[in-house]
């Protein structure tokens, strides 16, 4: 007899067009929504496409007026503050995010604040004032032009202050997941390599560790493995040259990332993440690239002495198969290649290390000591401090 599917909920998700060219729909849903739009952009990537004409030629045929924020690098609190301070009374029916993660998680917090005016500090997890959100939010409508965050589809919106004192921290409630997420790949075409890389590394390191993260259900299961599949197919050819069929696929893949992350949670290398991106300028991305090799050679080693009947051994064993191509391969041995193919990607890709960026084995205390967060809950098994360490270290 099967085996019983166990309960499991999915927490909202926003109504999803995903396709090439899905870009040209946009003013349409912009002009749904009302005469008064926010767009938040990066300063460079798409403002120079020619995708940036042709969208404000739309808007102004629509009669949609249009004010721009620029973001610039990960986003701190007091860029979301000025923003809804500048905005709140202007009568914006809609708030439209076009750009990276960090663009996604800014346009994410104004909407949720624009109607209130509030400080995103009354709310931000850990470091705030407690308040609890209760909304309402504006409308928001996110459109990534790189395949990396997933930030498209979730409820949080991650701002950062760095520094000694620096945190990397998450707004986050229902009412922030956007209303539409529009994912055109084509809008990858701009992206350079190294973008593409780590924003790549960072999508497969949110599939890998909601696939195995001890929140996953049939349902995250089901998508995880679809996503694995398009970034074995899609990655390679997008970052060496460009394939339109693998910028699509890789645009697949990061979207169900997203998705996945939003309803199982990830693990410990996003739980190293935060710390890691607080106190040093390390891009997201890179720090995901750099250590999930290590990490999960890590969390290997310790499911198989500690937790050997674990869900996630035989879910480890399974990506090494899809990756590695032995589809015969023991568990065991398919855990091995999973481990072995990982650290030849790092190399391939040129990922640096963290010392690149000023971490210091002084450093790995505290950022060990930070990094307990929500990622690490739903690791498949809590790691111990010396084990945290000892991933950093291999990437020093």
């Amino acid at each position: 007899m099967p085996a019983a599917i166990p309960p499991f909920q999915v927490a909202r998700l926003p109504a999803i067009e995903f396709g090439r060219g899905t870009l040209s729909a946009l003013p349409r849903h912009i002009a749904a929504y009302g005469r008064e739009a926010l767009l938040v952009t990066g300063r460079r990537s798409f403002p120079a496409s020619p995708h940036w004409p042709a969208l404000t030629a739309a808007l102004a045929a629509l009669e949609v007026n249009w004010r721009r924020i620029e973001v610039s690098g990960e986003p701190a609190p007091e860029t979301v503050d000025e923003a809804v301070r500048r905005h709140h009374q202007q009568g914006i029916a809609v708030v439209v995010g076009i750009g990276g993660g960090s663009v996604l998680d800014a346009a994410k917090a104004i909407a949720g604040l624009l109607p209130s005016g509030n400080s995103v500090m009354d709310h931000l997890e850990g470091v705030g004032r407690g308040i609890p959100y209760r909304g309402p939010a504006t409308p928001f409508i996110a459109v990534p032009t790189t395949a990396g965050t997933g930030s498209e589809a979730t409820k949080n919106a991650v701002l950062s202050r760095r520094g000694a004192h620096g945190f990397k921290k998450s707004f986050r409630h229902e009412a922030l997941v956007a209303r539409l997420a529009l994912v055109d790949p084509d809008l990858l075409a701009t992206c350079p390599a190294p973008l593409l890389a780590a924003d790549g590394m960072d999508a497969f390191t949110q599939l890998l560790e909601s696939w195995v993260s001890l929140g996953a259900s049939p349902f995250t299961d089901a998508l995880a493995r679809s996503g694995l599949e398009a970034f074995r197919e899609g990655f390679w050819p997008a970052w060496e040259r460009g394939d339109p069929s693998g910028r699509e696929r890789l645009a697949y893949a990061s979207l169900c990332s997203g998705i996945t992350l939003a309803q199982a949670g990830l693990g410990s290398v996003h739980g190293l993440a935060s710390p890691l991106g607080a106190f040093f300028p390390i891009p997201h991305g890179v720090v995901c690239g750099t250590l999930v090799a290590e990490a999960t050679a890590v969390n290997i080693r310790a499911l198989e002495a500690r937790a050997p009947d674990a869900p996630a051994l035989g879910k480890y064993a399974a990506v090494g198969r899809l990756l590695s191509g032995r589809a015969g391969a023991d568990d065991r041995a398919a855990r091995r290649a999973l481990v072995d193919l990982l650290r030849q990607w790092v190399e391939r890709l040129a990922l640096p290390r963290l010392s690149a960026f000023g971490v210091a084995e002084s450093d790995l205390p505290r950022i060990v000591a930070h990094s307990r967060g929500g990622s690490m809950r739903s690791n498949p098994l809590e790691l111990s401090d010396a084990e945290l360490a000892e991933v950093l270290r291999a990437r020093l």
